[in-house]
């Protein structure tokens, strides 16, 4: 959430927020709309949660007759719960994961409006806090943390020097009783900023929402995690609230190794190819109907899909439950809006990850709410799970949860209640069923403007048909790779083209991941990768042929 003019906001509400530390509306304040929000943030903020902690051997309640303890649940055992007061104090806001890769420990980064906590959450029914790193010159409803190369990254907002800490995680091992952190750098490029996400194949961080960039992403070089290096802006849309930021490798194969955003931008989902941090190049800017506050967004794990939150859109509709508006994302210049999905209940929808087959939603007052998303592609969403650490009631409010973090290998998923605290949940969901992956890394020659080659896969034991979303990656190492035209060749002959010849694409090579509809081919069989050059000067080789059976 966040104001555009943080200088008029600061200046007529500073001492207001500061003294109560409400989070804040997703509005303009000099607009009759941001005044509005404001008034009714201010309405619904509510001291914290003073109920005892939930730890222990015995701690973990498993979730029977739609109740674990006393919070409302469905698939979802509560597995402990420290409350604000005993891990710092304040009010809770963002939570991020790190696990231990030296022995697969796992640890909450829990944002707290006066600083940052660290909890050893490895053994789920037990956790130990660890210490508190403080805010950087003041306390913030806004605390933003990410993670990369085992240090975490956090910025705030409202706070005029607060800048980028970074905190070095490999430090929380030899911890033995809580302690009060200092951070082991400050990045001071920017002051206050709202967001901050990592991209963890690049080493590249991006601060959104600062006093820089026009309040766009700020790109900061974190490969050196403890020497920061600011690489550019993203400005060309204003003002971006927060992002999702990825090396790419979905259904548009232009883009394909590309570093890809996409930002919400209030009003705009925008997609900025930021691959060269020097010039970045905007791909798309698409609203939608019924837009209030484009607030943030997750890739499904096919790229295919985008699930968008709008934080404001419950508000200003007939229809209070919250909304998760999807996105076709086949094409990155030319994205469409295709379907929505209305919550069971009525909530503000806040943040989004997307964990295989399934969406892991912090909805305010309705809580962690999970989605089944494997159907996505017909526009079709299904609550899988809730946990509702707000129990008291639903609706259009700012209470309860504000984010979880669902990547951990354990499955157990942390969540963070404005009012309440840390909450470590376990969620019992069907299995995602792996991938089915064969592979043919034999070296095959293409011949100078010769006859069509191929790569042969023979597929065994996988039952029915191959799915719609078959996942073909081709390795083919060529000097001028527009020469080349290739397809897949299905068991009983069908031809699937996966790309055309051009002249004019001079490039080498041709490595890319295509997903082709093949659910009408019976899986088990001999598939082929078909080559062929049709241009004379270059030759080259099939280094490496794969299907992915989903």
């Amino acid at each position: 959430m966040r104001y555009r003019n943080l200088a008029v906001m600061v200046v007529a509400a500073a001492a207001v927020f500061a003294a109560a530390n409400a989070p804040a509306a997703a509005h303009d304040p000099n607009t009759p709309e941001g005044q509005a929000a404001i008034s009714e943030f201010m309405a619904d903020l509510q001291p914290p949660d003073r109920r005892a902690p939930i730890t222990g051997n015995a701690a973990a309640v498993a979730c029977v007759n739609g109740k674990a303890d006393k919070y409302p649940c469905k698939n979802v055992d509560l597995m402990s719960y420290l409350p604000m007061s005993t891990i710092g104090g304040g009010s809770g806001n963002d939570i991020w994961g790190w696990t231990d890769p030296t022995n697969n420990k796992e640890y909450a980064l829990v944002g707290r409006s006066n600083g940052t906590s660290f909890v050893d959450v490895t053994n789920a029914s037990s956790p130990v806090y660890l210490g508190n790193l403080p805010s950087n010159g003041g306390t913030s409803s806004w605390r933003d943390i990410d993670v990369y190369a085992d240090h975490a990254f956090i910025v705030a907002d409202f706070v005029t020097g607060h800048g980028m800490q970074v905190f070095d995680l490999t430090r929380l091992r030899t911890v033995t009783s809580p302690q009060t952190f200092t951070a082991d750098k400050v990045y001071t490029g920017f002051g206050p900023a709202h967001t901050i996400t990592a991209n963890p194949k690049t080493g590249y961080v991006y601060a959104n929402g600062s006093n820089t960039c026009s309040g766009g992403s700020h790109m900061i070089d974190v490969r050196t995690p403890k020497n920061p290096v600011n690489a550019g802006c993203v400005s060309q849309d204003g003002y971006v609230h927060d992002n999702h930021c990825v090396t790419y490798d979905g259904p548009d194969t232009r883009y394909t190794g590309r570093e890809i955003c996409v930002n919400s931008n209030e009003d705009y989902l925008t997609i900025v190819d930021v691959t060269t941090k020097s010039s970045p190049v905007q791909l798309s800017r698409t609203t939608y109907t019924g837009a209030k506050y484009v607030h943030q967004g997750w890739f499904t794990k096919d790229k295919r899909h985008f699930l968008l939150d709008d934080e404001l859109d419950e508000q200003n509709s007939t229809d209070k439950r919250a909304k998760t508006y999807i996105w076709d994302m086949s094409s990155l210049t030319a994205p469409r809006m295709t379907g929505t999905y209305n919550s069971t209940v009525e909530a503000i929808d806040h943040q989004m990850f997307v964990v295989g087959d399934y969406a892991y939603q912090s909805n305010y007052r309705s809580g962690l709410r999970i989605l089944d998303v494997k159907n996505v592609a017909n526009n079709q969403l299904t609550e899988a799970a809730f946990f509702d650490i707000y129990e008291s009631s639903d609706g259009v409010g700012f209470n309860g949860t504000w984010a979880n973090y669902p990547f951990f290998k354990s499955g157990n998923v942390i969540v963070n209640g404005i009012e309440q605290g840390l909450f470590v949940v376990r969620p019992n969901l069907t299995p995602e069923v792996p991938p089915r992956v064969f592979e043919n890394s034999n070296n095959v020659n293409i011949p100078d403007a010769g006859a069509a080659v191929t790569s042969d896969i023979a597929v065994t034991g996988v039952p029915g048909n191959a799915p719609a979303t078959l996942k073909v990656d081709v390795d083919i190492k060529h000097t001028w790779r527009g020469d080349l035209v290739v397809d897949l060749i299905a068991p009983d002959g069908s031809a699937y083209r996966l790309k055309n010849s051009s002249a004019n694409d001079s490039a080498d090579n041709v490595i890319a991941t295509y997903t082709v509809n093949a659910s009408t081919e019976v899986a088990n069989g001999t598939w082929k990768l078909k080559v062929q050059d049709v241009a004379r000067y270059d030759t080259g080789y099939i280094d490496n042929f794969k299907l992915s059976f989903v």
